[in-house]
């Protein structure tokens, strides 16, 4: 499995941010080849996180463009800043 996170900074409204996620992002990522799983989370002050699970390393890198291109066409005004993108293999989890 891999992972990225992609942290955005300066968001101006957290709570329209996570509607808009979870109403136009989520259906578009949750159909992509190798999805594991996705989430969205409000860190305070300005700064949310997402983090999408795939079975390899070629969904994280897709799922990397679809957000830029989501988020560009959808969310502009919102997160005015470029994520800071970490990517990787996932090399220990647990799930309950």
């Amino acid at each position: 499995m891999y992972a990225t996170t992609r942290r955005y900074e300066g968001v101006t409204d957290p709570g329209e941010a996570g509607r808009r996620v979870n109403e136009g992002f989520v259906p578009l990522i949750s159909k992509m080849p190798g999805f594991v799983a996705y989430y969205w989370a409000d860190a305070g002050g300005g700064v949310m996180v997402s983090t999408s699970v795939f079975q390899d390393r070629a969904g994280v890198e897709a799922s990397n463009k679809q957000a830029a291109d989501w988020v560009r066409e959808n969310m502009a005004p919102l997160l005015p800043n470029p994520p800071q993108i970490t990517a990787g293999e996932v090399v220990a989890h647990t799930a309950k």
